[in-house]
């Protein structure tokens, strides 16, 4: 049954912790039925050209995005953008700093790891990736969790995050980032619209509620994979209260070690309004 008129706002490519290629994302919404796709890579837009060609071959609305790690009273916050300016030389020279934390942090890991007395190194996590890395790809915490399920020390992806990478896990590392405020600051700046990820995985609606009133991004992530209906309902009366845009999206990364991470490819959703109220806050910038 197509979903005409929907479209999956937050999916990952092989540009970062995804499975499958910026290409095969916007192949797989055409499957699915649905009007549009954003690609969503963590710290890098490097999967959008081939995406937007894709989406022209396919009749596919392709939202050229990203998600930018910050880091807000201990926790991990991520913040969605939207029809940011993929080429401005200013936004990709500052995604490149945020990409070296992020490798500084998985050799921090990978450190940890080893002193758990498990074996595992950068060159294995780059060998399972069956290609070279190129220059603006990323590589994340799934990669470290794929060698960990690989070589017995985790039953799966899931098993592999509670044990060891998760917050608050026996090799979890923090690094310092961005303010939600400084990621808002910089998608605006790069064109685009902001918009706070997945506000139930923080587990601290106090926090979901001070970002919004401080950090100001304009909508909410309101259906994701791992928001309920209960969630879901109340993050939509959250964004409505704050006059913010409710968006939906999957946070698809593909499948690895047989799981699917997240969720299916248009399996949480937003109104093809959606697009027509982000556009508009960009044209209101």
């Amino acid at each position: 049954m197509e979903m005409q008129g929907l479209c999956d706002l937050h999916t990952h490519t092989t540009a970062s912790d995804g499975m499958q290629s910026p290409a095969d994302n916007v192949r797989l919404a055409r499957q699915k039925g649905l009007a549009a796709v954003a690609i969503t890579d963590h710290d890098t837009v490097a999967g959008v050209p081939e995406a937007l060609e894709a989406g022209r071959q396919y009749g596919i609305i392709v939202v050229p995005g990203i998600e930018i790690s910050t880091r807000m009273k201990e926790k991990d916050i991520h913040v969605l953008g939207y029809y940011v300016d993929y080429r401005d030389p200013v936004f990709l020279e500052r995604l490149e700093g945020l990409r070296r934390t992020r490798d500084e942090r998985n050799g921090l890991i990978i450190a940890k790891l080893n002193d758990l007395g498990i074996p595992i190194t950068m060159e294995e996590i780059k060998n399972r990736l069956g290609r070279p890395l190129e220059p603006d790809e990323t590589l994340g915490r799934p990669h470290i969790a794929d060698v960990l399920v690989a070589k017995g020390y985790a039953a799966d992806l899931r098993d592999a995050f509670d044990k060891y990478l998760a917050e608050g896990a026996a090799a979890y590392i923090s690094v310092p980032r961005l303010s939600p405020g400084e990621g808002c600051r910089w998608i605006r700046e790069a064109g685009g619209v902001p918009v706070l990820a997945h506000p139930g995985l923080y587990g601290d609606d106090e926090l979901v509620r001070s970002i919004l009133e401080q950090e100001k991004p304009d909508g909410l992530e309101v259906s994701h994979s791992d928001h309920d209906a209960a969630a879901e309902a109340k993050y939509r009366d959250m964004a409505e209260s704050y006059g913010l845009i409710p968006t939906g999206g999957s946070d698809f990364h593909g499948m690895r070690q047989g799981v699917v991470f997240h969720g299916e490819l248009g399996g949480r959703t937003a109104d093809i309004k959606t697009l027509e109220r982000l556009q508009a806050a960009v044209q209101g910038a």
